[in-house]
């Protein structure tokens, strides 16, 4: 790989983990963007999932510093989305990239939707109802197998699974996805190093790049109130939906 392309991966990392801190669907253009460079597709996704655990780990700190993350309420989160990242891994390269790029363009369009009818939700937090928490956990494990097996999008439904089902608010749901991500980014990365797919050289560049990204992206997220950080995910998810549809057709 020469110097250049490695230079214009670094940059289109390092922004894209310090919007995707909030919004989630970095590999929606990181993965495309090594595709370019290069790059084999299962090693594109398996290198970018090993980058993505260390600005997962960047993006949840600030959060944890300001005690903004539940644990106790997130430990059943965890333990759902190891084993179902997990499996997830263990699938890549059985569904075409045409495949997962029309279930990401399809959720994201139904999150804009949700984002658009639901205009309280995420701003204030809503009161858990008797269905909530099985709902709640039965898409969190059905999501997580989707996030071990590409990541593109996967904290972006995340995100809006935690607003819409579980109720918390935007900053509630940023800082609990971020800290789930790095379970489910860290034992996909397990199984893809067991497989023998990681570009560690390059996977250390681009993780320590998402690193510095996801946290600066974090800490002014912390900074920043529930309706500002709806409208920076509403606004960010309409241009990656738009732009998924158009690589498709």
């Amino acid at each position: 790989m020469s110097s250049t392309t490695l230079i214009v991966l670094v940059v289109v990392f390092f922004l894209t983990s310090v919007v995707g801190v909030v919004t989630g669907s970095n590999s929606l253009i990181a993965v495309p963007a090594m595709f370019q460079a290069g790059i084999e597709p299962r090693e594109a996704i398996a290198t970018n999932m090993f980058a993505l655990l260390f600005m997962a780990i960047g993006g949840t700190i600030p959060f944890a510093r300001q005690g903004r993350i539940d644990y106790v309420r997130l430990s059943p989160l965890v333990v759902l989305t190891v084993i179902s990242s997990a499996m997830g891994a263990a699938l890549v390269g059985l569904i075409s990239g045409a495949g997962i790029m029309l279930i990401v363009t399809i959720a994201m369009i139904a999150v804009v939707a949700f984002t658009l009818v639901r205009r309280n939700a995420g701003v204030e937090a809503a009161s858990p109802r008797p269905w909530t928490i099985p709902a709640t956990y039965l898409l969190v494990f059905a999501l997580g197998i989707y996030g071990g097996l590409f990541s593109g999008g996967y904290v972006t439904v995340l995100t809006t699974i935690c607003v819409a089902i579980a109720g918390m608010t935007y900053s509630e749901a940023i800082g609990a996805t971020k800290f789930i991500n790095v379970f489910s980014c860290g034992v996909a990365t397990l199984v893809f190093m067991w497989q023998g797919l990681v570009d560690y050289r390059l996977g250390l560049v681009l993780g320590a790049t998402m690193f510095v990204g996801a946290y600066v992206g974090a800490h002014y997220a912390t900074r920043v109130n529930d309706v500002w950080l709806r409208r920076v995910f509403l606004a960010t998810i309409l241009l990656l939906a738009l732009k998924t549809a158009y690589d498709l057709i």
